[in-house]
Order: C-alpha cells, then structure tokens, then sequence
C-alpha cells in the first residue's frame, strides 16, 4: 500500500468535486478521509491548533489516515529550539496512533556547516515519531560530501529525506496569478528520490494542465512501484498552484500506477460532485 495526499483538507473550491456541493467546513475532513488516505498538515506550519482543534481531528478522521504535521516555523525557521519543540510535540500528542511523520522543513539558510543544529531537534522527533526533513540548501544535493554527511546523520535516526520535485511548476510561464505567486515562494532545486528508510516521502508541485505534467511525474511511477516491490510504504503529496486541481492530480497520478500495476486506491472511487452530475443526467433524461 501507500499513502496519498493534498497539502491542506479545507479547500472550499473542491466543493462541487471531490467534496458534496453543499457539504460544510466543518465536515471536510471526515470527506477527506473517504478518498486520501494522508495530508501533509502544513496548517501547523503557520500556527498551533487549538487542543480542541485537535480532539476534532482525532475524532473525523478514520484509524488508518495518517496526518504528517508540519513543524512551525517559529522552530524550524525562526530558532525556537528544542525547549519550544516538545512543547509543540507535547500538543499534537493525542494524534501520536494517527501522525505518519513529523515533516521538518528546513530554510534555505539552513547549510551544510549546521547539521550538528539538528541533533537536538531530530532526538526529540524520533522520541514519538517518524520523521522525514525537507533541505532546501543548494549544497545539500552536491552528490558529494555535504549529501553523504546529510544522509548519515539522517539514517543514524532513521529519519528520511523528503523529495521536492517542482519541474513541472516551472515548466511553463507565470501567466496566472496563482501560478506567480506558486513559484514566486516554491523552491526550484535539484531532485534527488532517496529512500532512507521503509517510508519514502516526496511532494509533487504540478502546474494546472493535468496532461502537461505527465512527463515530470513519469520517474515517480517507476520509483514508487520500485519502493513498493521491495516491500516500502511510500507517502506521495500532490500540489497545484492554488490547489484546486491538486486531487484531480493525484488521481491521476494513481490512475496512472495503477495502470503499470500499482495498488488500487480509495481516490479513484467516484467523488460526490461526480454522483451528483450523474444523478442530474439520469433526471435530466425524464425531463420535460
């Protein structure tokens, strides 16, 4: 099996598709979960939830969705230190059965001359839980000695590298405004598909023209059935510019393994928006 997902759940313009066009807010999450199994949880990137906040989400979602949380910015970016994480770690506990990972996403800034930085960080991580740690400084992807010192620090805490591919987001001209904004703040790195541990980890940044980005997540397919076959649970995260296509995409994406002989996935059952223009067909055909 493997584990598919969207950045976020609360999404109002998926209302009408994967979500009922009349469904609530307050019951995203529970719909969600009907067809991914898996969200990378960047809300906590930006701010803590509520303990209640939390209670909900322990409540909707089912026992095998799997919420990667993201770790704020105040202690990734803005060195609030370990002291702050397991504060953080000490909040999200009540989700521990239901968090795959704990995504640490790190700053540009963040170089090679710093790894020692991260010890405390990943200690306290891997106390509770998997974690994966995004790099996004240049020198990290030198398939040298910076990487080699990464990945060992990395594997002596079986944490995983997370894989950024944003190709295809920079494939085309910034025409749209959600497509400037989109690659006005994602980063434009190397890709590097790692797998440090049985989890892999990689998040795919597409553009809006769902067929245009085939071609740019043509190798993911083939690692995925390669982590697969040998026995990996992989996590695959789908974004679009502004999100709105983003489950369209990983649909298509798991059409698209299961084609080559993938696992089938809850994502291609019909969505709601989908039954209710069929039903609308079907009344249309009794019609005046």
């Amino acid at each position: 099996m493997y584990y598919l997902g969207c950045p976020v759940w609360a999404h109002t313009p998926w209302q009408g598709s994967l979500y009922a066009k009349d469904s609530r807010s307050a019951d995203f999450l529970a719909q969600y979960c009907r067809f991914f199994n898996a969200v990378e949880g960047n809300t906590t990137f930006y701010a803590n939830p509520a303990a209640d906040t939390i209670t909900r989400w322990l409540e909707q979602s089912t026992s095998d969705f799997r919420f990667n949380l993201k770790v704020p910015k105040a202690i990734s970016h803005q060195q609030g230190g370990p002291q702050l994480l397991a504060q953080w770690l000490a909040l999200i506990s009540p989700l521990r059965e239901r968090i795959g990972f704990i995504h640490l996403q790190l700053p540009e800034r963040f170089g090679p001359w710093q790894l020692t930085e991260l010890v405390p960080l990943l200690e306290l991580i891997r106390a509770q839980h998997a974690c994966a740690v995004e790099i996004r400084h240049p020198q990290f992807f030198d398939k040298a000695d910076n990487e080699k010192a990464l990945h060992q620090l990395l594997r002596s805490y079986q944490c995983e590298r997370l894989s950024f591919d944003s190709r295809s987001l920079f494939a085309v001209p910034a025409t749209t405004a959600a497509l400037l904004d989109a690659q006005s703040k994602k980063p434009r790195l190397p890709v590097h598909a790692v797998a440090l541990t049985d989890a892999p980890v990689f998040r795919f940044v597409g553009q809006d023209d769902l067929a245009a980005n085939r071609p740019f997540y043509q190798p993911w397919l083939k690692k995925m059935l390669q982590w697969l076959g040998e026995g990996k649970t992989p996590y695959a995260f789908f974004h679009t510019p502004d999100n709105t296509l983003a489950p369209a995409l990983a649909r298509q994406f798991a059409a698209d393994l299961q084609q080559l002989g993938g696992p089938a996935h809850a994502i291609l059952a019909p969505w709601p928006g989908e039954l209710a223009k069929e039903a609308e067909t079907q009344l249309a055909l009794f019609g005046d």
